[in-house]
């Protein structure tokens, strides 16, 4: 990961600016720079992956322009090639391309990019900022107005408190220009509804999630992989597998006392051939690190700060113990192909509404959590999953075919990968949620630490004090007062609380946990 941040307007204060964006180093400890564009700041803090020399450190100049980028631009080789002839290029970073991009195509350059990314353009000659997203929203970027209404953008919220009264995310698949913010993909939305049959799904559902994998391996930089011992990161590291050379590197976590899926990821590794690494933590690591977890999460959200717990921990390790710098993840699966909690779906018309949904959301939950986990170890998150053509394509797929019929969630992606990528014994196992497989323990752990805190009154008095997403347990509860402590007054960051759908029949729960469903079955054992 890398960190940015543009304080757009002459009135920007040097120390001000800098002073926020001191607060995301974790994100770039390779090198930071600021530059001062003539119309307000620009800075970076680098975390090398493409280009580890010098020659790769932004911000990129051309003729009086300026730009910072947090991303990864997939095939950037082709479109470096065809800018040559008019452009010259100092180093081997896919980033430098964009100036040269943006003098040729303008705003419109952001639709021809397959790229995570984040950046903020200084146009030299118009004396104007233009900033984008990534149609996902993998890589993080917000936005707020300063007392003179001065636009500034930053990669996190932490950027951002002091220096604007709201604090609010930048629209994923969004440009923003002379003011305005402009869509120009909206990836939860397909164009057209794709009527092909169940075997020619499948197959080119394995094909565009193996094509996900293979440019995602692609680093100067080592890469390693979360392996949970589910479907979802398992086929990320069973790709990856065999896609390489030599044994890649995975690492899993689980609770001392009832660890669900080291043994399962285990089971993969050794299938697959991976130099595997486990890290066991105890409940007084996971109360130890709450405080922590929730400041760079800048959430209240129950489900993500559970399932953030377990994922911080382990890249605390890998930081710490290893020299890799890339890591891929199985996130935004589950919103494509189902949860559990949608196998209560009334229709595929409400599936198809729900996943559209999640995916609109998803840069404010789970992909959230994988980027500050990772990002707040200075490491790198590469997302399979959040391939835009891969998720453009399942998306687009008759619901009807998506939908649970066949008496097992995900069906479809188990089908496509039915064969020798996995054994059939963890390609057909139920799902867990990440925050259960770590262990049953450690959601029970945060649960009773947070019953210890409060009476049933304290409870409801200190739950008045909130009107939006108003805590309706006591670890929620918990959770915001030290979102608040760190955040204050900028809940409308999130919209609220990530629960199943609680007008479905079987999902009106108090608790986000799968654990809590009528069809958790053999999940997590």
């Amino acid at each position: 990961m890398c960190s940015i941040m543009g304080y757009c307007g002459s009135e920007a204060v040097y120390e001000c600016f800098d002073r926020g964006f001191s607060r995301t180093v974790s994100r770039g400890p390779d090198d930071s720079r600021i530059i001062d564009t003539g119309n307000g700041f620009l800075g970076f803090h680098r975390l090398a992956i493409m280009d580890l020399t010098s020659s790769g450190m932004q911000p990129f100049a051309l003729d009086g322009s300026y730009v910072v980028c947090n991303g990864e631009i997939y095939g950037f080789e082709k479109l470096k090639e065809s800018l040559s002839d008019k452009y010259s290029f100092e180093s081997d970073s896919d980033c430098e391309i964009l100036l040269p991009l943006y003098r040729e195509y303008g705003v419109d350059m952001f639709s021809m990019l397959d790229a995570e990314f984040a950046c903020i353009i200084y146009d030299g000659q118009t004396k104007k900022y233009v900033a984008a997203r990534d149609p996902v929203g993998i890589r993080p970027l917000y936005y707020g107005y300063d007392k003179n209404g001065v636009i500034i953008f930053a990669s996190e919220a932490k950027n951002l408190v002091g220096l604007t009264d709201e604090i609010k995310p930048f629209p994923p698949g969004h440009y923003y220009e002379d003011g305005e913010f402009f869509c120009y993909c909206d990836i939860s939305k397909p164009e057209k509804v794709c009527r092909d049959d169940l075997e020619t799904v499948c197959r080119n559902i394995r094909n565009k999630l193996v094509t996900g994998v293979e440019k995602r391996l692609v680093a100067d930089a080592k890469v390693g992989f979360l392996l949970s011992g589910g479907l979802d990161s398992s086929l990320v590291c069973a790709i990856a597998a065999k896609k390489s050379n030599s044994p890649i590197r995975t690492f899993a976590i689980g609770m001392n006392e009832d660890a669900i899926d080291l043994k399962y990821a285990k089971q993969v590794a050794d299938y697959i051939g991976s130099d595997h690494s486990e890290i066991i933590i105890t409940k007084d690591d996971v109360l130890a690190s709450l405080d922590t977890v929730v400041k760079i999460l800048g959430t209240f959200d129950i489900t993500t700060i559970r399932a953030s717990m377990g994922m911080y921990l382990l890249c605390k390790a890998i930081h710490e113990k290893t020299d890799i710098r890339v890591l891929l993840t199985g996130e935004i699966s589950d919103e494509l192909f189902g949860y559990k909690y949608t196998d209560f779906a009334p229709d595929a018309a409400a599936f198809q509404e729900e996943s559209e949904k999640r995916i609109r959301e998803i840069h404010m939950y789970d992909v959230l959590r994988a980027d500050r986990c990772i990002s707040a170890n200075s490491l790198e998150a590469r997302v399979p999953f959040g391939d835009i053509d891969f998720v453009k394509y399942v998306l687009s797929v008759d619901p009807e075919l998506k939908i649970n019929k066949y008496g097992k969630g995900k069906y479809l992606l188990r089908h496509a990968f039915e064969g020798d990528y996995l054994p059939d014994d963890i390609l057909w196992r139920e799902k867990a949620a990440f925050s259960d497989a770590v262990g049953h323990s450690m959601v029970d752990h945060l649960k009773g630490y947070a019953e210890s805190l409060y009476t049933d009154g304290e409870f409801t008095e200190k739950c008045r004090h909130y009107s939006h997403a108003r805590p309706f347990t006591k670890e929620s509860l918990l959770y915001r007062e030290i979102f608040e402590k760190y955040y204050p007054g900028q809940s409308g960051m999130i919209p609220g609380f990530w629960m199943p759908n609680k007008s479905w029949r079987g999902c009106d729960v108090d608790d986000p946990s799968a654990r809590v469903l009528s069809n958790y079955g053999d999940s997590g054992i």
